[in-house]
């Protein structure tokens, strides 16, 4: 059997800002979502989430960085989603996402040197800054985009956020022991 070979390759002053990181902050509309909104008939929101961002929230976990998620909505979608990808640190409809962030970071006995932000527009701006490591999906607005150590090649709620996760993933040392394991059973 074929040992599986790590395909991704980031810019190595990437990978330096970005290790240490144990933290990751995560919009969700225009990150985690293609920013959208949809409405049914009966005014119930409705989301769409890409499994590659899902995953790569989990690996996130694997490799011992806390995700936590600081939206300016609130929804049954939302938050089912977040439950079944086992997300233990969200905060929900809040615009003013930096003292959300600053109480995890509290919370987490980490420092804003260990932190990481994914976000697409103004109300993410704050987390994002103070940051070691921030980034923005392809179609951020252009503060954000303008503010990113890494500008993602996907759009948001089309496997930017899996891009995010995988380049820290990579930084944190831990993505090809990770890869290995998955290698080890896959059957020949």
């Amino acid at each position: 059997m074929q040992t599986l070979q790590p395909a991704l390759n980031f810019p190595p002053a990437l990978l330096l800002r970005a290790q240490g990181v144990k933290v990751a902050f995560f919009d969700v509309d225009g990150v985690l979502t293609d920013g959208g909104l949809y409405f049914s008939e009966h005014g119930e929101t409705l989301k769409r989430f890409n499994t590659l961002d899902g995953h790569g929230l989990k690996l996130l976990k694997h490799a011992g960085i806390t995700p936590v998620i600081i939206t300016g909505r609130d929804s049954a979608p939302l938050r089912l989603r977040l439950n079944a990808l086992g997300i233990e640190h969200a905060t929900f409809g809040t615009e003013d996402k930096w003292p959300a962030a600053e109480n995890y970071l509290k919370k987490l006995g980490l420092t804003w040197l260990q932190a990481a932000a994914i976000g697409d527009d103004w109300p993410d701006l704050p987390v994002m800054q103070r940051a070691a490591f921030s980034c923005a999906p392809a179609n951020a607005h252009a503060q954000a985009l303008a503010l990113a150590h890494f500008i993602t090649t996907r759009k948001g709620g089309e496997g930017a956020a899996r891009e995010f996760c995988d380049l820290l993933v990579v930084a944190s040392g831990q993505y090809a022991p990770l890869l290995a394991s998955v290698g080890s059973r896959t059957a020949p």
